[in-house]
């Protein structure tokens, strides 16, 4: 076996023994990895370097964190760490065989590391080779491996397992098996017969026999048949099973699957769902053109629409030719299964200038304190995601030197543009049930749920979420006695209302209705469909009229009564965060969405929805809480379905909402919002409501009908709640002890003292800092209230995330944003100049105030 070579300590050859002797020093700083250890081998801590990057990929021995080449000295200086497993992945060029053709080499002889690889691996000019080395700092020495017989045994037994380590976000519950998913063996060579073959979009049947569900399609022969009722819940008589059994026909679809995004593909020879990384091609083969497709439970209603007519086309601005953005601002983001949400928003963010300063402005202070595990740490995680989108290392052109194009061919070259959010998504998604999940979520959830996070990990004297915060007065009046109540709650971003009552194209949508329930009753092709047109004005109208307040206790009357409720804006944000409340719910529970077109305008003035508070001849109602009620039996305890909904209809899960309204005593949606925003990090958060018996609600469940705690401290989830809302720990203590731990009545009482006494407890001090990874590093405020950026209520569009299916829990986001003067299209990893930008279909809108 060749010796190692050690470079910059000369060319000279070493000995096993002197290798042996070489490590001895180093020996106590290398670790085995356990099982239960994460071994970080295919992306840098602090950037997206990967062993595909130029400089490889730096692995502590001792941590088994990756660090690319601008990095790694850092964690030297920091950790003393000195022994790194270096792992570089190459691309060469096959040596061309006597024939002139290259020699053929089998597929894993020179791959070792668990690195996704590109479908071209297999191409007949190009392949991949992997390298490892041991690195040895501060004097660079390089050992290259395997040196079974002259490392000492630790070290041969910590590389090998480092190097067979599985990646740290591959999960075992039963829900994530679809980041398992492998491409399959036969999907570069699938073999589809010529036989005329062409697949109608709706009308399905299995060809064996009279069922017309759990449908699917071989990718051969495009025969349809049943699957087996074991396979996916549903029933079926086993004759795909059975076809392949006769044909030897490996891969099939199923039918009503079909997206942009992808279908569900299955390997009956290898026995398992599997990628198709060419499955638009196979299906092409048949008829079915993959964006004109969109996924349905019983596969009877895929799109025959026109072109440019379907959503998911429209968005997407299909059948256009878009130019590839490159640069800094201009980086793409892979889908990780279902995370386009995440990739939507953080692309909206990071296109904010506060943010921008925020994070990747003070980067290297943020990187320098971080803590010794940085993938653990938000900040980190936002400042490398941050620098990832804006740096423009990630998205290059591609290279046209005469020189690369004689070496390689540019179209089988991999570009490694974009980024692959793992770790930022692994960390901020951690302990939440659905974010954690692979299964789609509400984009408008997760900006919530991001902006939560912002709120609890500061980064320097003024937080970035500042930017989107506002205050909401609310003006609710009984009905019976005419007094009013004007209480203020903080919120960020503004939900509009969809106005179908003032569609301007009625008759059109009637008579397409009809047509619809037709075609479907018939089993034909559905109608050209025809979308709602909605005027803004009338959205904008229906957010500023009066609602009915639901089960309204009046303090006027001392009992229930009706009551109306007219919200306004107390404030007026930096960036105006606009939703459409495009989803409501069915009779089913299940989350639908209205497909409409909104007029959305590119200036928008709502000066006139600014607050004004009491006005003369009103008269307040009592300050007066309403009686707490504690039944003899707990479980017969009435929660508001009203305020379920209206929390349920922003996207979150229907028994998170259900906890929400019971634990703050039925005091509205507002209340119990704030509750949410406080718990969702619970693990615990979506899980169903049980209520306790009558002793444990005197007790542990005080706290959520505001007792006193034995310590008279406030009940710690109403203090989390308040200071959700931005204001200081002190205040909600003081606010809270004021008013007997009345949630609603404190917050009106933070509002009516905007000098509260200044009022700390040392110990909670303490703990609050210990709790902040970056403590050392940020700054107080200074602030006793909600920090607000008020000013003129004059935004114009800058951004905007669409999404195309027909609920939350499917689709597919792409966000738009407007640069350098023009619009750009971000949908996942392909970023271009977009040439249509459908800005009458999206569903949360992004402005900035025009300064006066």
């Amino acid at each position: 076996m060749q010796r190692a070579a050690l470079f910059r300590g000369g060319d000279a050859q070493m000995a096993s023994g002197d290798l042996g002797e070489l490590l001895v020093p180093y020996m106590p700083t290398i670790r085995v990895p356990k099982s239960g250890d994460r071994v970080f081998k295919t992306e840098c801590a602090f950037s997206y370097d990967s062993p595909d990057s130029e400089g490889g990929l730096y692995v502590c021995m001792n941590t088994f964190l990756g660090f690319g080449r601008e990095h790694i000295e850092r964690h030297y200086r920091k950790t003393g760490q000195c022994v790194y497993l270096h792992l570089k992945r190459h691309l060469r060029q096959k040596v061309p065989g006597a024939s002139g053709g290259a020699l053929p080499k089998r597929r894993n002889a020179k791959l070792f590391l668990d690195l996704e690889i590109s479908s071209d691996l297999n191409s007949d000019d190009f392949e991949y080779e992997d390298e490892a080395k041991l690195v040895i700092f501060p004097d660079h020495y390089e050992i290259s491996l395997p040196n079974i017989e002259e490392l000492p045994a630790l070290v041969t037994i910590a590389c090998d397992a480092l190097l067979s380590a599985k990646s740290p976000y591959r999960k075992q519950e039963p829900d994530s098996w679809e980041e398992e998913l492998q491409a399959s063996k036969h999907a570069k060579t699938l073999v589809q017969l010529d036989n005329g073959v062409r697949i109608p979009p709706s009308g399905w049947k299995c060809s064996r026999c009279d069922l017309r569900e759990n449908l699917w399609l071989n990718l051969s022969d495009g025969s349809v048949l049943c699957g087996k009722w074991f396979f996916d819940g549903s029933g079926g008589n086993g004759h795909a099973v059975e076809h392949y059994r006769d044909t030897g026909y490996p891969l099939a679809v199923k039918l009503g699957t079909i997206t942009p995004d992808g279908a569900d593909v299955y390997s009956f020879d290898e026995e398992e769902p599997v990628l198709d990384p060419h499955i638009a091609k196979h299906l092409a083969h048949f008829g079915i053109d993959m964006l004109q497709m969109q996924a349905t439970d019983n596969g009877l209603r895929d799109n025959d629409i026109k072109p440019r007519v379907s959503e998911w086309e429209v968005i997407q601005e299909a059948g256009v030719k878009l130019k590839p953005m490159y640069g800094p601002g201009y980086t793409g983001m892979k889908n990780l299964g279902n995370s386009c949400y995440l990739n939507a928003v953080m692309q909206a963010i990071f296109s904010i200038p506060e943010f921008q300063r925020a994070y990747v402005g003070n980067l290297p202070r943020i990187f320098d304190y971080s803590p010794l595990d940085p993938t653990q740490d938000f900040n980190t995680q936002m400042a490398k995601l941050g620098h990832g989108l804006l740096s423009g290392q990630y998205s290059k052109p591609p290279m046209k030197s005469e020189l690369i194009e004689q070496v390689m061919k540019e179209e089988h070259k991999p570009q490694h543009n974009g980024i692959s959010p793992r770790m930022f998504k692994a960390f901020i998604s951690k302990g939440h049930p659905e974010f954690s999940s692979n299964r789609q979520q509400d984009a408008q959830e997760f900006f919530l749920h991001l902006i939560n996070l912002v709120e609890r990990n500061p980064v320097g004297s003024e937080n970035p979420s500042d930017v989107f915060r506002f205050l909401v007065e609310e003006r609710t009046q009984c009905c019976q006695s005419r007094k009013v109540r004007y209480t203020h709650r903080v919120d960020y971003i503004m939900q509009l209302p969809v106005a179908m009552e003032a569609a301007t194209n009625k008759d059109e949508l009637i008579a397409y209705e009809l047509k619809r329930r037709e075609a479907e009753a018939a089993r034909r092709p559905l109608p050209e469909l025809v979308r709602a047109k909605i005027p803004f004005s009338a959205c904008l109208q229906a957010f500023s009229e009066p609602s009915n307040v639901e089960d309204f206790w009046s303090s006027a009357l001392q009992a229930k009564s009706a009551g109306v409720k007219t919200s306004r804006f107390a404030s007026f944000p930096e960036y105006l965060v606009v939703q459409i409340k495009k989803f409501t719910f069915g009779l089913d529970w299940i989350p639908k969405k209205l497909d409409v077109s909104i007029d959305m305008p590119d200036f928008l003035d709502i000066t006139h929805l600014r607050a004004r508070g009491l006005q003369p001849g009103e008269e307040e109602l009592p300050d007066i809480a309403p009686p707490i009620v504690i039944p003899d039996d707990p479980k017969a305890l009435d929660i508001d379905e009203s305020s379920v909904m209206q929390l349920a209809e922003m996207g979150f899960p229907l028994e998170a909402c259900r906890k929400a309204v019971y634990y703050t005593g039925n005091l509205g949606a507002e209340v119990a919002f704030n509750w949410i925003i406080a718990h969702m990090e619970e693990p615990d958060f979506a899980e169903p409501l049980v209520i306790p018996a009558f002793g444990e609600v005197a007790s542990s469940g005080a706290a959520a009908l505001g007792a006193v705690g034995l310590d008279n401290q406030p009940p710690e989830e109403m203090v989390a709640i308040i200071i959700s809302m931005g204001f200081q720990r002190n205040v909600a203590i003081q606010a809270l002890k004021a008013t007997n731990n009345n949630l609603e009545r404190a917050l009106e009482w933070i509002f009516s003292h905007p000098d509260p006494e200044e009022e700390s407890d040392p110990a909670l001090d303490t703990m609050d800092m210990e709790n902040n990874a970056n403590a050392n590093i940020l700054a107080d405020t200074g602030s006793e209230g909600p920090r607000i950026k008020d000013g003129p209520g004059r935004y114009e569009l800058f951004g905007f995330i669409s999404h195309m299916g027909t609920s939350t829990m499917s689709g597919h986001y792409v966000c738009h944003l407007r640069k350098e003067g023009r619009w750009v299209i971000y949908n996942d990893l392909r970023v271009c100049a977009s040439e249509r930008p459908p800005k009458d279909l999206g569903y949360i809108y992004f402005y900035h105030r025009i300064p006066s």
